[in-house]
């Protein structure tokens, strides 16, 4: 599973880097980056709850979870 940010419904409010610290830092102008430097982060196992609620928790619906193909 991986979280999907949606840049052009974001407006880098940066709620998501307080829920999911581990995974996403803000740049300069408060848009999220993922810490991986990767376009969608991997959710490590165990951290699937907490991406699933920052995603619903999400004001502008920017962050979704999807399926990743490989082990």
């Amino acid at each position: 599973m991986a979280l999907h940010i949606d840049w052009t419904q974001c407006d880098g409010r940066g709620l998501c880097s307080e829920l999911l610290p581990a995974l996403i830092e803000r740049d300069v102008w408060g848009y999220p980056l993922a810490r991986d430097r990767t376009r969608q982060p991997v959710v490590p196992v165990g951290m699937e709850r907490e991406a699933q609620a920052a995603a619903s928790m999400c004001p502008r619906l920017a962050l979704s979870l999807v399926e990743v193909d490989g082990p």
